[in-house]
């Protein structure tokens, strides 16, 4: 027994053998098989399911009241004393002139309280309508919707190779997204189809989500008109009249921080807020560069660009759905790169949260973020300081929950698979503690008693099953057993785990009239459309 914990002798003190562990083991195994393997192949795998998570935590705060009023007096001199530069954009700016702005050239001044005046039309929650209603998910208060990685050019392939990503690796994320109950939501570009013209590529990206996956989606904003594309290939999908009534999309529109919005970025806000579709103005800033060093300074120019996005959106269509988006990483000063899992960030993400809770709408910050080139320790535990914050921040809508690697540059298959393992622990984690006459479990310590185990007692038998978060990626046997079947590490198990389950994949049931007027869409714009790379 020499080196044994001493909670594992003490479990052969008290009676408890094996055998008893191992019984209960292939119980749980039991409630496997077919259709354990039916419900992976139509995306009901393993975890919750739930189409989004109510939290029953309350929001880690560590920005005091006082603390916040300063900040939200530092955001309100930046748009009355610094401004905001609308460029390229003479309908915006005439917009917001007419709304009581003061505009100078391209530059827009806010006077003071004018911004969260024109924020507080935006609705503090909204539902992103999917196909499969059962997918819906409820955007704001105290719910979470996660989402996986946005944007990069390049992948980590089943084989391992880091190369430039194709349509086919896009689709082949949106499938495993699509059977991960980790996640809540196919995503944007998850990650850039390379193959294909800039000019035309958001066609094929918008149906693949449409196609391969029954979760909401997001829609394209690299020009005003292929987010109008996108607006019409959801009227397709959903009907005109529904769209125009319901939210079935949600768009990511960048700040060009410090302090400036784009045309482009402007124009596909105007389409997607005119259509009574979701936006998030997001600030994307790396600290030091593009805000100061400073944590406060850093919240007061988020909050000041943030809002200033949120009250054009309110200025276009009011009542339109809209999220304050918060994306800041720290930097290396000796090298320039960004950095991620660091404190600094992780504050700026507490309270961002905490600012847009108090200006009433939904937030959208954090990730499962590193900047490891693999899928070693260092993307472990950066990634892990990342969700955990997100996590207990209360973070309303979660995009790069997995697959983000090499500071957002590839999206990794095998990291895809881990990151969502985990974020089905995160739904157990905000669940809180059952106290009801199950959870305090009085019956099993009355059966059992003094000094025997709890293994054979008549409350156990009826929850072990539920009563603990399973992996499905840890390997938890001996070393011996481990050793035995080759040493695998947890990276080679999930390349493995996804190249299983795209050999399972299912697409979901779609109108066949439906698919087809989708694809003549495409097709008819792929004509019109020159082939260029912007």
């Amino acid at each position: 027994m020499a080196g044994l914990t001493y909670e594992t002798t003490d479990i052969w003190n008290r009676g408890i053998h094996m055998s008893d562990v191992e019984t209960a083991q292939r119980r749980s195994r039991r409630g496997g098989g077919r259709d354990a393997r039916r419900q992976l192949r139509s995306g009901a795998g393993a975890g919750t399911g739930k189409p989004f998570i109510t939290r029953n935590l309350p929001p880690v705060d560590i920005l005091s009241d006082e603390a916040a009023e300063i900040i939200e007096a530092n955001a309100e001199t930046i748009l009355e004393e610094i401004g905001i530069d609308f460029l390229e954009d003479e309908e915006a700016r005439d917009l917001l002139k007419d709304a009581g702005c003061d505009v100078r050239g391209e530059r827009v001044h806010f006077p003071r309280g004018l911004a969260r005046e024109l924020c507080r039309t935006a609705p503090s929650t909204f539902t992103q309508h999917a196909r499969n209603p059962a997918r819906s998910v409820e955007i704001g208060g105290n719910n979470m919707v996660f989402a996986p990685v946005y944007g990069p050019p390049f992948v980590r392939d089943l084989t391992d190779e880091r190369r430039y990503a194709t349509i086919e690796d896009f689709q082949n994320f949106v499938k495993l997204v699509y059977m991960l109950p980790g996640f809540h939501h196919s995503g944007g570009t998850v990650c850039e189809p390379v193959d294909l013209p800039v000019t035309k590529r958001h066609l094929e990206m918008v149906y693949a989500h449409q196609r391969l996956s029954d979760k909401p989606y997001m829609g394209s904003v690299t020009a005003p008109e292929r987010a109008q594309d996108t607006v019409d290939m959801s009227k397709i999908l959903f009907g005109d009249e529904y769209v125009e009534a319901n939210t079935v999309i949600i768009n990511l529109i960048n700040a060009n921080s410090p302090m400036t919005w784009d045309a482009t970025m402007l124009g596909a806000l105007k389409v997607y807020a005119r259509n009574n579709q979701a936006v998030i103005t997001s600030p994307f800033i790396l600290a030091g560069a593009m805000s100061p060093v400073s944590v406060a300074g850093t919240l007061a120019q988020t909050l000041a660009e943030a809002m200033s996005g949120i009250a054009f959106t309110q200025l276009v269509r009011k009542g339109a759905p809209v999220v304050f988006g918060s994306f800041a990483s720290s930097m290396s000063m000796q090298t320039g790169a960004p950095t991620f899992g660091t404190p600094e960030p992780a504050k700026v993400l507490l309270g961002c949260a905490k600012l847009a809770r108090r200006l009433g709408v939904p937030f959208r910050s954090g990730g499962s973020l590193t900047g490891a080139k693999t899928a070693d320790a260092q993307a472990a535990y950066e990634s892990t300081n990342t969700i955990v914050p997100t996590v207990m921040g209360a973070v309303n809508f979660v995009l790069h929950a997995g697959g983000w690697m090499e500071g957002g540059l590839v999206a990794d298959y095998a990291k895809l698979i881990l990151d969502a393992d985990q974020l089905t622990m995160m739904q157990s984690v905000v669940d809180g503690i059952d106290v009801s006459e199950n959870g305090q479990a009085l019956d099993a310590l009355r059966e059992t008693g003094p000094g025997k185990h709890f293994l054979g007692s008549a409350h156990t038998q009826a929850n072990f099953e539920t009563a603990f978060w399973r992996s499905e990626m840890a390997d938890n046997t001996t070393f011996e057993q481990w050793s035995s079947e080759g040493s695998v590490e947890s990276h080679s198990r999930a390349r493995k785990r996804a190249g299983q389950m795209l050999d399972t994949y299912e697409a979901p049931e779609i109108d066949p009239s439906t698919d087809e007027a989708l694809r003549a869409f495409i097709a008819k714009r792929m004509e019109e459309l020159p082939d260029s790379e912007f």
